[in-house]
């Protein structure tokens, strides 16, 4: 009597803590991948451009999407200010398949962002994360003003 008497406690134990535990592992991850938000054209003109200029390593192209007062804040990069100077800092880089993806943006009409992550590469999964902060001439193209990045990988012991 007494082993059955223990045996249906624990029973409608594991029956009642059932959809308990079916909640918990039905959340989301924190590490789950966002997902993608569709840009309108003018925004998704310059990620497609960034991945286009990054892919032929073309540093003019890549400085050309910026403003000319424009930002780079790379990972372990001081800050680079300047058309000419983010030219200079993207020289030697790219050439490498790279894909842009948007996770949150919002434009005004002379100023927008972009909150995105990219993958280079055959690289499943996200290798980083970004931020485009924009601007332009009413009515004109949007340029970067600064492109903010890091990589999604911990740090490397020293």
């Amino acid at each position: 009597m007494r082993r059955s008497t223990l045996a249906l406690v624990l029973l409608s134990g594991l029956l009642l803590a059932g959809p308990a535990i079916a909640r918990e592992s039905a959340a989301p991850s924190p590490l789950s991948r966002l997902a993608d938000v569709a840009l309108p054209a003018a925004l998704d003109r310059v990620l497609r451009d960034y991945e286009q200029a990054w892919r032929t390593g073309d540093a003019k192209a890549l400085a050309g999407l910026f403003a000319e007062d424009g930002f780079i804040l790379q990972s372990n990069q001081p800050p680079v200010r300047g058309r000419a100077a983010i030219e200079a800092a993207y020289a030697g880089q790219g050439s490498s398949p790279l894909r842009l993806r948007a996770l949150a943006y919002a434009a005004e009409e002379t100023t927008g962002y972009i909150i995105g992550a990219y993958t280079y590469g055959s690289n499943v999964g996200d290798t980083g994360k970004f931020t485009l902060t924009l601007k332009r001439v009413a009515g004109g193209p949007w340029l970067i003003f600064s492109d903010m990045d890091n990589t999604n990988a911990p740090p490397r012991p020293r």
